[in-house]
């Protein structure tokens, strides 16, 4: 059974409640360092959070170490590298690991905590996660039994891709084979493949002349690159059936081999034959599939690259819902949304959104589900709509709403603007594990705030008595 973290005190060791947290220091360390102490001295809580990683992670390292390290990432927007430098060198972050002052002098290897931390996958994350907003609601003094106000938008979450072209994505992908393919070969012995360096810096020549040359639209460079392209790929799929026959796993080359028949079909219809690719025929990263493009009109911003996140924020600033949207858009989505949301809060009665969310349809079932719904209709209301978004109730859900964009930009802070995660499994746990950090981030500064209120009185008592 893979242990939580060791009760045992060794020598110098500082219990986790123990631990003294300035509540006037400002930085972020100390407010996520605050939040986790909370989750940890509630005794029901740590249970509760123990039990989830039990039940759902494989055996390595301390369940409670591997909390800590992947909240502590992710709150700070770092990478493994300087997470495994505050590991062994941050005093305070030590303490919350269990580790003594000047006795234990263990040190982290960055493969461990890189493939502990992976372990956290988005379901044990959103288990955990509405267990951290119990937890900051019990430090509210918010009874399960009050009522839920929510603010409800969307953002972009980009991927980690470069600007999509039809040639640089066919040059992507003849470099990721003409690195695949001759490893495979030379694995099992299959001759052919010896000049692979060779081919790749030709592919590369000839990619950067058609890359120089698009401003004038050089058609020969166009078939040069193409010609050179089709030639290896008649080579690789030949080599490929090789490789077949030996029963070897080939997923991944067939993956990059079907990416660059693909691009060479559009290069060729685009730059020679002036076609208009149709959008739902274009991939825009041959490395992350899952990227989208998105464009929400936003002055100065062409595009985005990534994919769409909706949230759900309570009033006290708590992230009770998230959900990753990898097809459809905003108003498709929103009705299962809130639906899920009720489901873990049944309490939540109020909700506001913008205009990207209305249809009739939505309007009619969020009624129905909502005491409040401020739902703004798009385009031109007529006299019931406008009484209807007068009233009083609707008036202060729509004031309050401005208030998720603060919220999204801390989620920013906490390294959800641009997800380096490869795959979609990776960029979903990211986003999964950023809004727990958020969350456990915004219980350390109410943990701080009431510290430092309780402190002020017990100075103020001092003074009077």
């Amino acid at each position: 059974m893979r242990k939580t973290l060791d009760s045992q005190l060794k020598l110098g060791q500082i219990p986790i409640a123990e631990m003294k947290i300035n509540p006037k220091d400002r930085d972020d360390i100390p407010a996520v360092l605050a939040g986790l102490r909370a989750l940890y001295v509630d005794e029901s809580v740590r249970a509760k959070i123990f039990e989830i990683l039990e039940e759902r992670v494989r055996p390595g390292m301390d369940l409670w170490r591997i909390f800590v390290l992947g909240v502590v990432k992710q709150a700070l927007n770092i990478d493994f590298d300087r997470l495994r430098n505050l590991a062994d060198e941050h005093r305070s972050l030590r303490q919350m690991l269990g580790h003594s002052d000047y006795v234990d002098d263990m040190e982290y290897r960055l493969q461990t905590i890189i493939d502990n931390v992976s372990l956290l996958s988005e379901d044990v994350l959103r288990e955990i996660n509405a267990v951290v907003v119990r937890c900051g609601h019990e430090r509210l003094n918010h009874a399960p039994q009050d009522s839920l106000e929510g603010r409800v938008d969307s953002a972009v979450t980009q991927t980690h891709v470069h600007w999509p072209t039809d040639v640089n994505l066919l040059w992507d992908a003849m470099e990721r084979l003409l690195r695949l393919l001759p490893r495979a070969c030379a694995r099992h012995e299959i001759k052919g493949w010896r000049k692979s360096r060779f081919w790749t810096n030709q592919v590369k020549a000839a990619f950067q002349q058609v890359r120089t040359s698009r401003r004038w639209r050089n058609e020969a460079k166009v078939e040069a690159y193409l010609a050179l392209c089709r030639k290896l790929v008649a080579r690789m799929q030949l080599t490929l059936t090789q490789l077949q026959t030996l029963k070897v796993s080939t997923s991944t080359i067939e993956m990059y081999l079907d990416h660059a028949v693909r691009q060479i079909d559009q290069v060729e219809r685009r730059l020679i034959k002036n076609e208009v690719i149709p959008h739902e025929e274009k991939v825009f990263s041959i490395h992350e599939p899952h990227t989208r493009w998105i464009n929400k009109g936003k002055a100065g911003v062409k595009a985005e690259l990534g994919l769409p996140v909706c949230y759900l924020e309570d009033q006290h600033q708590f992230i009770l819902h998230h959900e990753v949207l990898l097809e459809g858009v905003d108003s498709d989505m929103i009705v299962p949304f809130v639906e899920e949301a009720q489901r873990h809060y049944p309490t939540l009665d109020s909700m506001s959104t913008d205009r990207g969310y209305w249809s009739p349809g939505n309007r009619t079932k969020l009624d129905k589900m909502l005491r409040v719904n401020a739902l703004p209709k798009k385009g031109g209301k007529s006299k019931a709509d406008q009484a209807r978004e007068s009233a009083p109730e609707f008036a202060e859900a729509r004031q309050q709403h401005p208030a998720i964009e603060s919220t999204i930009h801390n989620l920013n802070h906490r390294g959800l603007a641009r997800v380096r995660t490869h795959g979609v499994k990776g960029f979903v746990r990211t986003v999964a594990l950023g809004v727990v950090a958020a969350n456990a981030h915004r219980l350390g500064q109410i943990v701080k705030a009431q510290q430092k209120r309780y402190e002020a009185w017990h100075q103020a008592r001092r003074k009077a008595a």
